[in-house]
């Protein structure tokens, strides 16, 4: 049982992290709560299927999967600069307007592909044994991709100009601008590259668990998300990451243990998150807007 919680749960974390980062990466630098980040998860299952090998447009694997992040990302960034962007620093209309983009979503999806569940391929069907586990090649791949990710948005953020920018506007947007940052680009660049982490870790648990999308997806992501942000503390990436790591072992311990509990499972991340914030209000690295170096 402690090798399964612990491979199983590093191979979930990996994911669940990318999934996060994305939305604390949109709120540390641009100080958007976007609750349409579910449906940046959800379409980029749909669009992994869609271009797959199984889809209308029948490319590889890894084709499917560039182009599906490249299109979410597009869309991302393109709704960003007519919707959220002329409303940005009123953060009740962003929370609404975000919330109907989501909504908006889920009936596109709904009409497009029906209420039926649409079938994702998997990256391999074949699995190895781990430390005495069965782990499909599927799971190795989305853990081993998410960690990669993660360490080049790191790296991205703390070691490059557009980084540098980043972290700017996050700590004072009014003296970026005055050094000569242009703020919307970036805010559109960072919505598409959040847009586009959430499409992947859409992808990978579509294609190494659930094997489906569906139109109402994107709920349960944008509630794990927003869980594990607060659980490593808003705005702050490092805790975003060990936050899903975190939420990614308590939950396989539950489904572990107590393997009849599977509502349980679901409930997992919030009480994680409650018993966290007991003992740090602030969260795990709890300042408001953090992004590091």
């Amino acid at each position: 049982m402690i090798e399964e919680i612990i491979i199983l749960g590093t191979i979930t974390g990996a994911v669940f992290a990318l999934l996060a980062v994305g939305f604390t990466l949109i709120y540390g630098v641009a100080g958007v709560t976007n609750l349409a980040h579910g449906s940046f998860f959800m379409l980029g299952a749909y669009m992994f299927s869609v271009f797959g090998p199984m889809g209308f447009v029948q490319l590889g694997i890894v084709p499917a999967l560039i182009l599906a992040v490249i299109f979410v990302a597009i869309v991302a960034a393109i709704l960003y600069k007519l919707t959220i962007g002329p409303i940005i620093g009123d953060e009740v209309a962003v929370l609404v307007v975000t919330v109907c983009i989501a909504m908006i979503f889920q009936q596109i999806m709904l009409l497009t592909f029906g209420p039926e569940f649409f079938p994702v391929p998997a990256f391999a069907e074949e699995s190895t044994i781990i430390w005495g586990v069965s782990v499909t090649y599927s799971r190795i791949v989305a853990a081993v991709t998410s960690l990669a990710l993660f360490a080049f948005l790191w790296i991205f953020i703390s070691k490059t100009k557009i980084g540098a920018a980043m972290r700017a506007i996050s700590q004072d947007r009014e003296v970026a601008m005055l050094v000569g940052i242009n703020t919307e680009r970036l805010y559109m660049l960072t919505m598409g590259i959040s847009a586009s982490l959430a499409a992947v870790a859409g992808i990978f648990i579509a294609s190494s668990t659930t094997r489906v999308a569906y139109s109402f997806m994107w709920l349960e992501p944008l509630a794990l998300s927003f869980a594990i942000v607060v659980l490593g503390g808003l705005g702050s990436v490092k805790g975003t990451f060990i936050g899903g790591f975190i939420i990614g072992y308590a939950e396989m311990a539950v489904a572990v243990l107590a393997p009849q509990g599977g509502a349980i499972v679901s409930v997992v991340p919030f009480a994680t998150m409650v018993l966290v914030l007991l003992v740090r209000p602030k969260g795990l690295f709890g300042k408001r807007v953090e992004m590091e170096e």
